[in-house]
């Protein structure tokens, strides 16, 4: 186990023992980082933990260059694959120890849910087909925070050039003007302008063609801006109740009000760059760089929790049902900020639409880390 640095609380003049005796019980009652028990993952000995092993071994595509721990550990597993529940469960509990994640004192977050949303398109536009997808421009400049400061490692400051400046890069609201900045980027065209921004929020989809074909497209690249949900703005803007917007509330809202869809859509700065993906492949491509298996991904953010690590994620359902199972942290998004937020990846179809657009319940975070891996914490 890693060593912990004490500190103390901050009590200013201590003025008598008993505001002394006071502070020291508040800071023996803060919750404390470090591993718990097995037997506090509720629905762990029931479940389908052997149905994670592919998520596992995409997984150690990645991490298993990192240290002799992971390459071990990932060559075990190759070994057992497939491996019955008894055997996926006993690899598990011999190999890692569950962190479970905390905001301050708060141990429950916000768990939603994202999606593989279908489109109709073409590589050429058309009367139908007037709403282009981006490739990455030419002109986005990208930094590495982490190049300059290793603190911001895993962080990106992205611009373009004007004269001699670095300045932002060009918002949703300009890139979808009639000035169309970006003509000549663009990788296809689409029937629907409101199923395309719900395409930029999810990050990946498929693209069904006129032949009858179908295409998938992934996440390239962002302008930069910070993502602004659009429910927020729809609370501000139309009243709608905050406990109310979902997913359906908000397609429901754009298509009944196109001549103020824009000017909401708008509202979100934030402006995805596409690229076309291998359609064989069983999920999109997330942020680790592996394919997203639906129910085993979720995206969380790298700030707290390490891309590739194993996660035992214990929330419920839209419909109240209990939701626990193994997941792996293989993606990232731009609305996931915070040590205790996570978005389920469901795959796609209607019923991965249903749950996606309604997810958004409390959930724990437990991050199932390798034993006596200090780096890796």
């Amino acid at each position: 186990m890693r060593a912990r640095r004490f500190r103390p609380c901050r009590s200013g003049r201590l003025v008598s023992a008993l505001l002394l005796a006071a502070l020291l019980a508040a800071c023996a009652t803060a919750p404390r980082d470090g591993p718990v028990a097995w037997s506090e993952l509720r629905g762990w000995r029931a479940a389908d933990v052997a149905g994670a092993w592919p998520a596992l071994l995409y997984s150690c595509d990645k991490l298993e260059a990192r240290s002799a721990r992971w390459r071990d550990l990932c060559a075990e597993a190759r070994a057992l694959d497939p491996p019955a529940q008894a055997a996926a469960r006993a690899f598990f509990e011999r190999h890692f120890e569950p962190w479970l994640q905390r905001d301050g004192r708060d141990t429950e977050g916000l768990i939603t849910g994202y999606y593989e949303p279908l489109l109709h398109g073409n590589f050429a536009p058309s009367e139908r087909y007037r709403y282009p997808l981006y490739r990455p421009p030419d002109d986005l400049l990208i930094v590495e925070l982490g190049d300059l400061y290793p603190d911001l490692r895993g962080r990106r400051l992205r611009g373009r050039l004007q004269g001699q400046r670095v300045v932002p890069y060009f918002s949703r609201a300009e890139i979808e003007s009639e000035r169309a900045p970006l003509a000549g980027h663009e990788l296809l065209w689409v029937d629907d302008p409101i199923g395309l921004f719900f395409l930029q929020i999810q990050g990946s989809g498929r693209v069904v063609l006129p032949s009858g074909e179908t295409v998938a497209v992934g996440y390239a690249e962002q302008n930069g801006h910070p993502y602004t949900p659009i429910g927020r703005t729809l609370v501000e803007r139309a009243g709608i109740p905050f406990d109310a917007i979902d997913m359906p509330t908000i397609r429901q809202w754009l298509d009944a009000n196109p001549e103020r869809a824009r000017s909401v859509m708008n509202s979100n700065a934030s402006y995805v760059f596409f690229e076309l993906r291998d359609s064989d492949l069983p999920g999109p491509i997330g942020s680790l760089g592996v394919p997203l298996l639906a129910e085993r991904a979720i995206a969380v953010d790298p700030a707290y929790v390490p891309l590739g690590l194993p996660v035992w994620l214990d929330t419920t359902l839209p419909d109240g049902a209990p939701y626990r199972r193994l997941v792996f942290a293989q993606d990232t998004g731009g609305a996931i900020r915070g040590p205790v937020r996570a978005d389920v990846f469901f795959g796609n179809g209607a019923l991965a639409e249903y749950y996606a657009g309604r997810m958004k319940s409390p959930g724990r975070l437990y991050v199932l880390r390798p034993k006596s891996a200090d780096s890796e914490r």
